[in-house]
């Protein structure tokens, strides 16, 4: 039986390296009350699963690639992470997939290449030992280094010095029904080649687009053109009937001054446009019946992640709860009372106290004589 790990078109990409985010029941609001029913995160923390019992959200943990090469060689220990960070949360939390690593082929680490497929078997033997392989999805999403290339769509193969490790995962997924997971981001690749690429094109905006000769098949937006990019690499491989998810996709608000198009304006418009693009359940130009899903990223920015000014600032809500921009969502506070709550320290901080408790001291006096007449 395979498993259906993803309701509907649209999921969000719950991280969490912040020291100033909601707290994980907090979030089960805000996502009950955005209608986002899908959930991937990167680890499986006890807090947020506890937390998503009885939420009715569906969510996929993720095994860090820290712990694939001591799995790949033993399946003992796959059950042992099994038993201690999925199988105590079931039924209750609706726990629908486990993401192997992250984007480890193409990466820097050889070793992780190596060990990919033996973690990823082991821990399918685990939930297959288990009786759950009805309920839960084993996948591992790659990033777009795993291509040798992908303009135009129907030229795009995957490396060669990485499909020694991806067909024979391929092979695996064919069998246990798993779709191909990739991280997709417009916003990256117009923001390393902002010269040649139409930002309208990334933005899902009006744009003469692209043709593809040899397919003979017109692009309007780039998200699709990346997506059949994978189909066809998928294609020559030999898995042209594998689905493909999109894993992560999203667009920075706020960047760097070499980080091209990381603005809220630009943010906003493909947040909302791809919503819209979602929502029509319809496949790509290469594949039109195979209905595209992808999980957003992200739902917060997330204020401890290294890197560029841009990895801080793909969240659609602010650390507060509140949106970042409207794209037809609504915070756990309004934007408006959040950007007018300020806090004691920050009135300190801005010289404010003194007028400030003068205020107070004033409202309150007034307040006494009123009581007492």
């Amino acid at each position: 039986m395979t498993v259906q790990a993803f309701t509907g078109t649209y999921g969000i990409n719950y991280g969490r390296i912040a020291d100033n985010i909601p707290p994980p029941e907090s979030v089960v609001t805000l996502l009950k009350a955005a209608k986002i029913k899908n959930v991937r995160i990167y680890d499986a923390d006890h807090s947020v699963l506890k937390a998503f019992k009885g939420s009715g959200l569906e969510i996929v943990v993720g095994l860090g690639n820290e712990y694939l090469k001591d799995i790949s060689v033993n399946e003992e220990r796959a059950m042992d992470w099994v038993k201690e960070n999925v199988e105590p949360f079931l039924p209750g939390t609706q726990i629908r997939g486990i993401a192997v690593g992250n984007e480890v082929l193409g990466g820097s680490d050889q070793d992780l290449w190596e060990a990919l497929l033996g973690a990823v078997k082991n821990v399918y033997n685990v939930i297959e030992r288990l009786h759950l392989t009805d309920v839960i999805q084993i996948s591992s999403p790659h990033s777009e280094a795993v291509f040798a290339n992908s303009f135009p769509p129907s030229s795009c193969v995957f490396k060669e010095n990485i499909l020694p490790y991806m067909k024979p995962l391929l092979e695996f997924f064919s069998q246990t029904g798993s779709p191909f997971f990739i991280n997709a981001y417009p916003f990256l690749a117009y923001k390393n080649d902002p010269e040649h690429i139409d930002l309208n094109y990334a933005l899902f905006l009006p744009n003469p687009g692209i043709h593809d000769q040899k397919t003979n098949i017109h692009y309007d937006n780039m998200f699709d053109a990346q997506l059949d990019a994978a189909y066809v690499a998928l294609e020559d491989a030999g898995y042209g009937k594998m689905e493909v998810i999109v894993s992560e996709t999203g667009w920075a608000s706020h960047g760097d001054e070499d980080e091209a198009g990381a603005t809220v304006k630009n943010a906003r418009t493909y947040n909302y446009n791809l919503r819209k693009r979602l929502a029509l359940k319809k496949g790509t130009p290469f594949r039109p019946k195979m209905v595209v899903k992808a999980y957003v990223f992200a739902l917060f920015n997330e204020n401890l992640k290294p890197g560029p000014t841009s990895e801080r600032n793909f969240g659609l809500f602010k650390a507060d709860g509140s949106i970042s921009y409207d794209i037809g969502f609504t915070g756990l506070i309004p934007s408006s009372a959040a950007s007018s709550l300020l806090s004691v320290k920050d009135i300190q901080a801005r010289g404010w106290f003194g007028p400030y408790s003068m205020v107070l001291i004033s409202c309150a006096s007034l307040l006494l004589q009123i009581l007492i007449s």
